[in-house]
């Protein structure tokens, strides 16, 4: 068994061509998706970068681990306690890459990712591992470079093996060659975002928002504001630009893998940490929330076995990933996962998703949201400094990308979502190896680690610019949690 999964981090799948984007984004993706499954409705359980990780490898919830935060408490796995092992071999807590090992596969990561978050327990059951040491600032071609070196001297040495693979480029800031050029220079930008919701950006407020897009990118010709439309063009051709030049890159693995012979038997999965909000929720760049936009992401598998050109529509997390590997091994599912395996839909096209899925995110915002029929009800607890009301129901099928807030006109539809809710946080705290909610301990730090302190920042910054309404509006909202951090 021979797995290749290559991890791009901030890839949204509605901006790849096998998942219906209008540009030319991703060929060598796409060619992959032919020739296996693709699934629409895969979520990340905890957003963004170390929760989502963590999750996925550790294949538990956050709201179990700890990890929902890039900073603070809860950015750090809880200990397993008095029933820690001498080791996890076939413990409940058992890594499934270490299951992987165990199973005898050749287990190798590529990636910054453990040492810039100082989030080594992803590390758990690999035996080589390659840090390209540029902390996120890498290029495609750093990556390619050391995949290349491993796959040319060890992908016909062993038969059984893994390896991960982590790209960052879609991730801001954007950092792709200017000798690469815009492949979409004539290519018109997504329509759903027009001049009147771009206007109403301009109105709001909140980090990574209209007026403070992410700054020091590489990219040339992006712009610092999004005013307009042309404004907004230019943005969105600096991140697809990066999703094409991550996708050449792709295409250089998989003509390795073909000259090696080991193509064809070789397992391959693409995949993304969480996705990225570009305008949506007036949020650029980045990924702040617990929407639609942030937390789906793509998975893309073909290899033997694996039904070609299918399309699975049912409700997965990413922490589901794993089991299914497992089983692909041969390997048990261990006790303290939260993941399943869907492995039935892989070989077979039966049945393997959820009735409902919870998302979380505590790192920019603290938010869950409950994703069910053609719903997404988001919850926010504490609103990370961004315009947010305390409910938000969409459409997503009619209304993917968040323009109508249905709260009010659906308070039927809000109730069936919040009892889903509420169960499922029941559930999960029923199960727990501790007592707390870990959302709550974040709330009682002071919020989300990337906003937390910031409030008096972005007051002054919004009457400065003589936006004094807006500042009485955030500064209104914040005054029960200032009294908080003035205590603390």
């Amino acid at each position: 068994m021979r797995v290749l999964y290559i991890d791009i981090d901030s890839l949204r799948p509605d901006h790849l061509g096998c998942y219906g984007y209008h540009r030319n984004t991703s060929p060598n993706i796409d060619r992959i998706a032919e020739r296996g499954t693709s699934f629409t409705n895969y979520y990340a359980s905890d957003a963004p970068c170390a929760p989502s990780r963590n999750a996925m490898f550790k294949s538990q919830f956050g709201i179990h681990t700890g990890v929902i935060n890039h900073g603070g408490l809860e950015a750090d796995n809880r200990p397993v306690g008095a029933n820690r092992a001498f080791n996890n071999h076939q413990s409940p807590h058992q890594a499934w890459v270490d299951v992987l090992r165990v199973q005898g596969l050749h287990t190798t990561i590529i990636s910054p990712f453990p040492g810039r978050h100082s989030n080594w327990s992803v590390l758990e059951g690999f035996l080589e591992v390659h840090d390209t040491n540029k902390q996120a600032g890498e290029t495609a071609d750093d990556v390619t470079k050391e995949a290349l070196r491993w796959i040319n001297g060890r992908a016909t040495e062993k038969d059984d093996w893994m390896l991960y693979l982590n790209f960052w480029d879609p991730h801001t800031p954007y950092r792709t060659p200017a000798s690469y050029g815009n492949p979409f220079k004539e290519d018109p930008a997504p329509e759903w975002l027009t001049e009147d919701i771009i206007a109403q950006h301009q109105e709001s407020y909140g980090p990574m928002s209209a007026r403070n897009v992410p700054a020091g990118n590489q990219w040339p010709d992006l712009p610092q504001e999004i005013r307009s439309r042309a404004d907004f063009k230019r943005w969105i051709d600096g991140y697809d630009t990066a999703i094409r030049y991550v996708d050449d890159h792709v295409g250089k693995i998989l003509n390795a893998l073909e000259e090696q012979g080991v193509l064809e038997e070789t397992t391959i999965i693409i995949s993304a940490d969480h996705g990225e909000n570009q305008g949506e929720l007036n949020v650029y760049g980045d990924h702040q929330t617990a929407d639609h936009i942030t937390s789906r992401i793509p998975l893309i598998m073909s290899g033997p076995g694996i039904r070609r050109r299918q399309v699975d529509e049912e409700f997965h997390y990413q922490v589901d990933l794993g089991p299914t590997l497992v089983e692909m091994a041969g390997g048990k599912q261990r006790g303290k996962w939260d993941g399943r395996s869907f492995l039935p839909a892989l070989k077979e096209g039966k049945s393997a998703g959820r009735p409902y899925l919870v998302v979380s995110q505590a790192a920019w915002s603290c938010q869950r949201s409950v994703r069910f029929d053609n719903w997404m009800l988001i919850r926010t607890y504490h609103d990370g400094l961004k315009d947010f009301p305390d409910l938000m129901l969409f459409d997503i099928e009619n209304d993917p990308h968040e323009t109508t807030n249905l709260a009010e006109e659906r308070p039927d539809i809000v109730g069936r979502g919040m009892v889903l809710l509420d169960e499922w946080v029941a559930e999960q705290m029923a199960i727990s190896d501790y007592p707390t909610d870990p959302m709550w301990n974040v709330i009682h730090e002071g919020g989300p680690y990337h906003t937390r302190g910031e409030l008096s920042m972005h007051v002054d910054k919004l009457r400065k610019e003589d936006r004094h309404e807006a500042a009485d509006r955030l500064e209104g909202r914040h005054e029960q949690f200032h009294r908080i951090y003035e205590r603390v």
